[in-house]
């Protein structure tokens, strides 16, 4: 439509749109690449959508444990 072409080419949306493309794109990428999400075994709706749930799941514990096990960078004691 008209008006989201005018909100579409100014400089705010296009600086959003590269941070949308730096972390949500970059998720799908490395479910597709890095996970198995590239093809499916499965057939039906159901089968394949409970295979993509239990990858995203994987994938946000995956960063989780990474984020817990990760070592502070500073501290506001030491």
């Amino acid at each position: 439509s008209r008006s989201f072409r005018r909100v579409a080419y100014t400089d705010a949306f296009k600086a959003l749109y590269r941070k949308r493309k730096e972390t949500i794109e970059r998720c799908f990428a490395d479910a597709k690449e890095k996970h198995g999400m590239r093809f499916t075994t499965y057939r039906g709706l159901r089968k394949v959508t409970l295979q993509a749930m239990l990858t995203f799941a994987a994938m946000n514990l995956k960063k989780t444990s990474l984020m817990v096990l990760e070592k502070p960078r500073f501290s506001i004691l030491f």
